[in-house]
């Protein structure tokens, strides 16, 4: 559809066009991402008949189409006797990339149950794959398939895991451009393991969409009534269904009838994540896992899409000032697309303005990131 179509659309309905806002302290970095990453700087036209976040984030899995992806996997150990499920797509047809051991790679990181079946991974990996790149999935423990062997599942605080995928990966193509995506609670995990690791790591730079930066204010914002009947209790089945098939590996820890009795994620927090982290308090745990306390320890250059009417992390729990005082940190804030939505054009099925985002900093990293990383 012709510009001109889409602003007379977005005036009829009393839409505002309006450009991200772009928040980030570091000249350079700015200037790398207008220059490299436009994307971030033009006005973006949320669909017309479902701009409101919370039906962007409902119909976004079912409008947006599933590319075939045909993936390898691999069951890694890891130090505590369990084992983790990665997803490998390795592009060995890559026209651009073609030795293996010098393809840039990117780490994929689901959502709270996500898995890389999910079509915003499906997603970044048809974009990866045109840009001759290699993508791995990395599930969380007991997601995709995969037995338990120890009673541990996963949370947003704890990055032992990802350190063992990150160090597995890296050890396998030392040679090889490295970075990492996170969405939603993949996204959190994701800048905890940054605020905690600084420079101390071997990816060269991270895309983040549609983290929850503060848990409190994202589960108050979850447990308000309509919410939780849009998407708490429902998010809440997914996590109890996740761990069920497990019971019998679970049990021996906890008791499960009380956790499956849990009727708000943070129910099922106080009951099962928390106490297999041995957190003292649902607090304890909460305040862990959120990442604006970390944000002033990452060591390298990270993009950060939000919507501010995402009900998942509300606008006022983005922490601005804090992203102003890391020039290794950009935030990108849209007025509209809700959770992982992003929803652009009158049919959007093919392409979100979060895979245009993620799509143009992969490449300006992997291929022009020598201007930044003198930051």
């Amino acid at each position: 559809m012709e510009l001109y179509q889409l602003e007379t659309l977005a005036r009829c309905h009393g839409l505002e066009r309006e450009k991200p806002q772009l928040v980030a302290s570091n000249d350079r970095f700015c200037r790398f991402l207008e220059e490299y990453c436009p994307v971030v700087t033009e006005t973006y036209y949320p669909t017309i008949w479902c701009w409101e976040g919370r039906v962007q984030t409902l119909l976004r899995p079912f409008i947006t189409s599933r590319p075939q992806v045909q993936y390898r996997n691999e069951l890694i150990k890891t130090a505590d006797g369990g084992q983790i499920s990665l997803d490998w797509f390795d592009n060995n047809d890559s026209l651009y990339y073609p030795d293996a051991s010098t393809r840039p790679t990117v780490l994929l990181l689901p959502g709270l149950t996500g898995t890389s079946k999910e079509s915003y991974i499906l997603h970044m990996i048809h974009q990866s794959e045109t840009l001759g790149y290699r993508c791995v999935v990395f599930n969380n423990r007991g997601i995709a398939g995969e037995e338990l062997l120890t009673p541990r599942t996963y949370c947003a605080a704890n990055t032992e895991d990802l350190e063992t995928v990150i160090h597995h990966v890296h050890s396998l193509h030392p040679s090889a451009p490295f970075m990492a995506a996170g969405v939603s609670m993949g996204g959190m995990l994701l800048l905890n393991y940054l605020g905690k690791t600084g420079r101390d790591t071997p990816l060269m730079a991270a895309a983040i969409f549609s983290a929850g930066w503060n848990v409190f204010e994202s589960i108050e914002s979850l447990e308000k009534p309509l919410n939780w009947l849009l998407f708490n209790y429902y998010l809440t089945t997914c996590l109890q269904s996740s761990i069920s098939r497990h019971r019998q590996m679970l049990e021996k820890l906890f008791d499960m009838d009380l956790v499956m009795k849990a009727r708000t994620i943070r129910e099922f927090d106080k009951q099962f994540t928390s106490v297999m982290f041995g957190y003292r308090s649902i607090d304890d745990y909460y305040e862990d896992a959120s990442p604006c306390r970390k944000l002033k320890s990452i060591g390298i250059p990270v993009l950060c899409l939000n919507s501010v009417d995402d009900v998942f992390s509300p606008a006022h729990a983005i922490p601005v000032e804090t992203a102003k005082q890391n020039a290794n940190v950009a935030l990108v804030l849209t007025s509209c697309g809700g959770h992982i939505g992003f929803l652009e054009g009158i049919w959007p099925r093919k392409c979100t303005y979060m895979d245009r985002v993620f799509k143009q900093f992969v490449q300006a990293v992997f291929e022009h990131g020598n201007k930044i990383f003198s930051m």
